[in-house]
């Protein structure tokens, strides 16, 4: 039976944590849904695409966790490979959400960035445990 390390035993309870906001989440969504939350259209989209973001990348963010610990992985290629899918559901999702924040907003404002800096989290995450999956 495998054990998690420390850090991902650390990293898994917080994320599960998270869960919670995600399901505050979907209450919101079925606000907008319901019509009792006036968005845009580019708004209702983000809405739906940082939900969907957060409830994906965690549940990726769990398995990365358990991969990153079968190929015992450690030091800054560990932490990259345990943390960077759960930064990426964050940012990715904030990002999503905090730019289409305003009333009548049609496209994205400056928080936009968020996005990126959580799809390089991700790319960063994946490749570093493919990486090491694949070479140990």
């Amino acid at each position: 039976m495998l054990e998690l390390s420390e850090s991902s035993r650390l990293i898994a309870g917080i994320v599960l944590l998270t869960i919670v906001t995600i399901e505050f989440g979907g209450t919101f969504l079925l606000r907008i849904v319901g019509g009792k939350v006036s968005m845009t259209d580019f708004q209702k989209s983000f809405a739906r695409a940082g939900h969907a973001h957060a409830g994906v990348l965690v549940t990726l963010g769990l398995v990365c966790l358990v991969l990153a610990d079968a190929a015992d992985l450690s030091g800054f290629a560990g932490w990259i490979a345990r943390a960077g899918v759960p930064y990426a559901a964050i940012f990715m999702s904030a990002g999503f959400f905090l730019s289409s924040m305003g009333k009548e907003r049609t496209s994205p404002n400056g928080f936009i960035v968020l996005l990126w800096l959580g799809a390089a989290g991700l790319a960063a995450g994946t490749l570093t445990l493919g990486v090491g999956l694949l070479t140990t």
